[in-house]
């Protein structure tokens, strides 16, 4: 789609129209035609708020912030809004984003406007939809969405302290670019307190020292005589200053969201607003929940509904001294509480609840979490903790407010199809969960709007041996394939708002979802491609030879392990698992269970009817690929 440009009241500079607005000023840079009756336009937010005011207090360093002549401290972030050019739903959906990047025009099955295969489902629906920057460690980029926040000092003076990443090479370069700590230069580049570690895993307790004399520092990159050893964990801690208050994103999206809803002057006011986090940005709506910003300045709710995707029982490092809020957090991002309910934990003797808590127990939005097989293996993101207790020996039940679902067979996004190769030692998993996010979403409008019941959650449960310990897993021995059974969920990190760090060190139990013979998982949402297989869909996926490390999972990567296609190829192979000619006798065979599948999920609300012809095409697409000889 072509878009033409609206000169017409650019730049245009808004005033908030309320004293107490915590958006104070909106400068308007561009307005365009988006299509189908909508605008977008971007800009930048302008905010100032009350360091005293209790529901700012929480923000680490808040107290040692510049003020200006009203006591306030003021911060700058960009926007991205589309609007429709009249009417609408009353409700709006804010993108909190994820690296500096949208993430829910996904929804619209696009990464941008006008895309050819933009169907347009949240204009059709009427939502305003709008991302606003808050990270302050996202490169400046053409189009990133950024947040400037002010540094943090000592009555003036500057602070120092260490910061600390982790990465690990897939290769043999002496160079390496530690993009997690960019946004921290070092005070000295050679000083004696920087320290270079490495280990075999990523959830060891520690590692050992890298001889000073073998590595050198220049910025953010660290070099190594002869090379780093692919596959290894390292570390690299050392002295930077000017600490950000980077905790000021997580008010910078309640106050984006509550200007929305309240101010008479808001570029689209709406009655209804819901957040959307994937990944990184759905850890963020964990600590947002947590340390009570659905609750604005004013006391009002901020979110009624909120969907937080793919972030397990993790949080964010963001609201602390020296945060890498844009990090992978791969293995330290996991702390009690996990679940939303206070309970007594046992490992650190503290009572905490996600949501039941002084901060965040006003004002409760309506919640989904949406988890694949990934956040429940990998990445120390332990998603079954969000619905058991915090030793993992009994299941939850869950508030009113909440729903939790389980894509099977899906990894944390979805790979490409036809499944390709890459950094693991099985092709990709290209199960396509969007499609179900998609009748969530509207399931979620509903439930916020009109009062109607969402489907129920759809979750493995230690009950009914759904949900089991990994070493109970029983993963089927197909030959090429390494088990999964050895692998561990590594640490909790520790959290600073429960005294003694509430229980940071202790491992964390790994929990897993049952599979079937095929090694399919039992529970969940399944997509009638994982309902009626023509493969094994995992949410796990080891490290190749190549790289290195491959006792270690791929970060984030399922696995797609195709099925035989002939009963003779399955014996030759000495697979356990019955080839596709033993399964569906014709390709119509195939289909007719898939649309069977596909129906059922209409029914129940996990897919939207106008959804199922596509949904029929990729699984006509995949039995083309899985029944040709190139596939193998």
């Amino acid at each position: 789609m072509k878009h033409s440009t609206w000169a017409l009241l650019l730049p245009l500079t808004i005033l908030a129209a309320s004293a107490s607005a915590e958006v104070v000023k909106v400068d308007v840079v561009s307005r365009t035609d988006a299509g189908s009756g909508y605008e977008q336009l971007s800009g930048r937010l302008h905010f100032a708020v009350n360091p005293k005011n209790p529901r700012n207090a929480v923000i680490a360093d808040i107290d040692k912030a510049p003020r200006n002549a009203q006591g306030l401290v003021e911060f700058v972030s960009d926007f991205v809004l589309q609007r429709p050019v009249s009417g609408g739903n009353g409700a709006a959906l804010l993108d909190v984003v994820n690296r500096g990047g949208t993430t829910a025009l996904r929804l619209n099955r696009s990464a941008r406007p006008g895309d050819t295969a933009d169907d347009g489902l949240l204009r059709k629906m009427g939502i305003t939809v709008m991302a606003v920057g808050w990270e302050f460690d996202v490169p400046v980029r053409n189009g990133a969405i950024r947040i400037d926040v002010p540094v943090a000092t000592d009555n003036g003076k500057p602070i120092t302290g260490m910061v600390r990443a982790t990465f690990t090479p897939n290769n043999r370069e002496a160079s390496f670019t530690v993009g997690d700590l960019a946004a921290y230069p070092p005070v000295d580049a050679n000083g004696s307190d920087s320290v270079l570690t490495v280990r075999d895993r990523m959830s060891d307790r520690s590692g050992e020292a890298v001889p000073r004399g073998k590595w050198t520092l220049a910025g953010n990159v660290v070099t190594m005589a002869g090379g780093f050893e692919p596959g290894r964990n390292y570390e690299i801690a050392y002295r930077a200053a000017n600490p950000p208050v980077s905790g000021l994103g997580l008010a910078a999206v309640r106050d984006a969201a509550s200007w929305l809803k309240n101010a008479p002057g808001a570029l689209a006011p709406v009655k209804y607003v819901y957040a959307l986090g994937v990944s990184q940005s759905g850890r963020f709506l964990r600590d947002y929940l947590y340390e009570g910003f659905n609750t604005d300045e004013q006391q009002r709710q901020v979110f009624d509904g909120m969907m937080v995707h793919i972030a397990g029982a993790s949080q964010l490092d963001l609201n602390r001294r020296w945060a890498t809020p844009t990090g992978l957090g791969q293995y330290d991002a996991t702390l009690f509480p996990f679940a939303d309910r206070a309970q007594k934990d046992e490992a650190s003797g503290a009572t905490d609840g996600l949501l039941d808590n002084d901060r965040a127990r006003a004002n409760l939005p309506k919640i989904f979490y949406t988890n694949t097989g990934v956040e429940y293996w990998g990445g120390g993101r332990s998603a079954a903790l969000v619905h058991t207790t915090a030793d993992g020996t009994m299941d939850l039940n869950l508030p009113a407010n909440v729903r939790v679902y389980f894509f099977a067979g899906n990894q944390h996004g979805p790979g490409a199809f036809p499944p390709a190769a890459g950094a693991g030692q099985q092709k990709g998993n290209p199960t396509d969960y969007w499609w179900s996010m998609r009748a969530l979403f509207v399931a979620m409008d509903k439930w916020a709007r009109e009062g109607t019941a969402p489907p129920p959650s759809r979750i493995p449960r230690l009950a009914d041996n759904t949900l089991v310990k990994a070493a109970d897993l029983a993963f089927p021995a197909i030959p090429g394939v390494q088990t999964p059974k050895t692998l561990t969920a590594g640490l909790r990190a520790g959290n600073p708002f429960v005294p003694g760090s509430a229980g940071e060190g202790t491992p964390l139990p790994l929990l897993v979802p049952q599979v079937d013979a095929d090694g399919n998982e039992r529970s969940g949402i399944k997509l009638p491609e994982v309902a009626v297989p023509l493969a094994t869909y995992t949410g796990w996926n080891f490290r190749s030879a190549a790289t290195g490390g491959t006792g270690q999972l791929v970060p984030l990567l399922g696995s797609y392990i195709p099925l035989a296609r002939t009963k003779s190829e399955r014996e030759a192979r000495r697979d356990p698992r019955p080839s596709i000619e033993e399964r569906y006798a014709s390709r119509q065979q195939y289909l007719d269970a898939i649309n069977k599948s596909a129906a059922a999920l209409v029914k129940e609300g996990y897919l939207l009817a106008a959804d199922v012809p596509n949904v029929v095409k990729r699984a006509t697409d995949h039995w083309e690929f899985a029944t040709h000889d190139a596939q193998n």
